[in-house]
């Protein structure tokens, strides 16, 4: 478990980002704190129902006059009045009520627009590890239902609670002065209502949890499946889709349905008691009447105060359970805010000055899990302008060496420098600021064609982004559409080729004019003639930079000055094509085995080092 300065114990997560522990605190403070921005319009609204609430414990009085009128002096005149006090008395309640809940109107939805900007900023700052455990759908389920809870805890909830109490008061002094006997009567049955309410309120506490987590699970299906309709649709997948959801969805309903056993449990019991309690005073106050104790009039404004009384006890009970539903959401969220960053500036870093492009790698070792290495002792210099190739088998560290230059992650030991620098005395932002990256699985945004290359930089005029595009090859196919860059490319650049989008990434990457250059070989998955577009980009894109390649195919590897060989997580092999040839080493055996397969056996032996090495020609 996670502690803090402050001494209480924290949530802490597991390795699939779900909660280890429970929080033994939460920390009220903290959550309130989102009211203080608004503090002016929360007292405005707290005055609103003080106001309303008067109005509602003045209304019982009135009538106790109006039917004392009736009763006793038969004076239409007093009537009269009285009844229209009474219309007066709604009017004014009505009018505190609207002024009311459209102050918390704004207030909760003030508060919501907080939550989750904060909440996004927070998931934005995060490194790629947090993300490594955890499914999109989930989080996203966080910033939007989770934060939808701790609005009504902070508004409706609060000032409903707020009301309860003004009401239960008021009514307890009222009828104080009425009889001590039947208010004290009254008040043995609280005990009863409290009890309940916290034994209901720990267990549905609990079983919201459950609902949220569910339907964040649930959340995280439909939005793979949704991501990957393509990939559900080649392979014909759409009703195991289809059941993977409803059985997320199931487990949602189940969890669902526990809760509002509870509730319904919980809201029938109370309603029972409630009534339960005016019966008492109906028949407490009837002896009272026989003994002359108490007029009709009286006893009927008695039982409406009770009827409060019983109302507001049974309503701060359903409160409580509502809270304790709450939490769930709150910690959640929390759970969130909480977390930092595993990569992060240190407090004496610099902001990297152009960079020339040397990078080195020394003595780097890194695991992404403890014991679990996945580059050993890995020591490289990359020369400024340089293109180096990475090849090597799946797992070999390639894609991890690409993520530490660029510090998504920091070495496990050892030290990786540019210029001289190491990686952690600069800043992210200002590194990363001169770092362009090219995926093979193309991510676009599902915005317009100008705003994907723009995403490079966002300051670019219409001149640099043409350029851009011409220099990836894009210009003409952007241009054969109707509305040209102001085409919208769909989610994920669906509306458009493999070898379109491909060319958008590069244009962009071209557009932000990085100093070095992380390429996942971009080609490995297209046509030829796509390819050779894209090639002809990516060599436009390479000019002049440093460029690391995880490649994939022969072609790319002939471009490269120096290839890198990765086995295991250690560098084996190190040199020129021809000087790793000449070395008759691994590289020199797999490449011979996959260009010039002599019969059947070393035909298979071709297959499987294509499939070590990736290397397809």
């Amino acid at each position: 478990m996670m502690t803090h300065s402050n001494g209480r114990a924290r949530r802490a997560l597991a390795p699939d980002g779900r909660p280890a522990v429970a929080i033994r605190t939460v920390e009220w403070r903290r959550l309130f704190g989102y009211l203080r921005p608004y503090w002016r319009r929360l007292a405005l609204a707290i005055l609103a129902l003080l106001l309303s609430s008067g109005a509602a414990l003045t209304f019982p009085l009135v009538i106790v006059r109006l039917l004392d009128s009736v009763t006793r002096t038969g004076s239409l005149g007093s009537l009269d009045a009285l009844a229209l006090l009474l219309v007066g008395i709604f009017l004014l309640q009505a009018t505190f009520s609207a002024l009311q809940s459209y102050l918390l109107a704004y207030i909760g939805e003030s508060i919501v627009y907080d939550l989750r900007t904060s909440l996004y900023r927070q998931l934005q700052s995060l490194s790629l590890d947090f993300y490594a455990n955890r499914r999109v759908g989930d989080v996203v389920s966080r910033l939007t239902s989770d934060v939808t809870q701790m609005r009504s805890l902070l508004t409706n909830n609060l000032t409903a609670f707020l009301s309860q109490v003004v009401i239960l008061a008021g009514s307890i002094a009222i009828v104080l002065t009425m009889s001590a006997s039947l208010t004290l009567f009254i008040l043995a049955l609280a005990p009863v209502l409290i009890g309940v309410g916290g034994i209901f309120g720990r267990r549905v506490q609990k079983v919201s949890r459950q609902v949220q987590d569910q339907l964040g699970a649930a959340t995280a299906v439909a939005e793979e499946g949704l991501q990957g309709v393509r990939v559900v649709k080649s392979f014909v997948r759409e009703d195991y889709e289809t059941r993977r959801y409803g059985d997320a969805a199931e487990r949602t309903f189940q969890a669902s349905l526990r809760l509002s056993v509870y509730q319904a449990l919980f809201i029938a019991l109370m309603t029972f008691l409630g009534f339960g309690a005016i019966a008492a005073i109906m028949w407490y106050g009837g002896r009272e009447i026989i003994a002359g104790q108490l007029s009709l009039a009286m006893i009927t404004g008695f039982l409406m105060y009770g009827v409060s009384i019983a109302a507001s006890l049974g309503g701060l009970a359903g409160l409580y359970g509502q809270f304790r539903a709450a939490i769930g959401g709150v910690e959640r969220v929390f759970e969130i805010l909480d977390s930092r960053p595993s990569v992060q500036d240190a407090a004496e870093a610099i902001d990297a000055p152009r960079i020339e492009g040397r990078i080195s790698f020394e003595n780097v070792s890194f695991a992404y899990e403890p014991k679990t290495p996945v580059l050993r002792n890995v020591s490289l210099e990359i020369t400024p302008g340089e293109i180096l190739a990475l090849v090597g088998p799946s797992g070999a560290g390639k894609s991890t060496i690409v993520n530490l230059v660029a510090r998504f992650y920091d070495p496990t030991v050892g030290a990786i420098r540019v210029d001289g620098r190491d990686l952690r005395s600069l800043t992210q932002a200002s590194l990363r600021a001169q770092i362009g990256v090219v995926a093979q699985e193309t991510i676009l945004f599902g915005g317009t064609i100008r705003e994907n290359i723009l995403y490079g930089r966002l300051d670019a005029g219409e001149a640099e982004l043409v350029a851009a595009a011409r220099a990836a090859n894009a210009h003409d196919f952007v241009m054969a559409f109707p509305a040209r860059y102001d085409t919208v490319v769909g989610e994920r650049g669906m509306t458009l080729s493999g070898g379109q989008r491909q060319r958008i990434a590069i244009a962009r990457a071209i557009l932000k004019d990085p100093r070095i250059l992380l390429l996942d070989e971009a080609t490995s998955a297209l046509d030829n003639e796509s390819e050779r577009l894209v090639q002809d980009a990516l060599d436009e894109l390479m000019r002049g930079r440093t460029t690391l390649i995880i490649a994939h195919r022969m072609s790319t590897i002939k471009v490269a000055h120096r290839i890198a060989v990765l086995d295991g997580g250690q560098l084996v092999e190190l040199g020129t094509h021809d000087e790793l040839m000449a070395r008759e080493g691994l590289y020199a055996h797999l490449y011979l085995e996959v260009a010039h397969p002599t019969n059947t056996h070393t035909s298979n032996i071709a297959r499987a080092a294509r499939d070590v090495l990736y290397l397809h020609p």
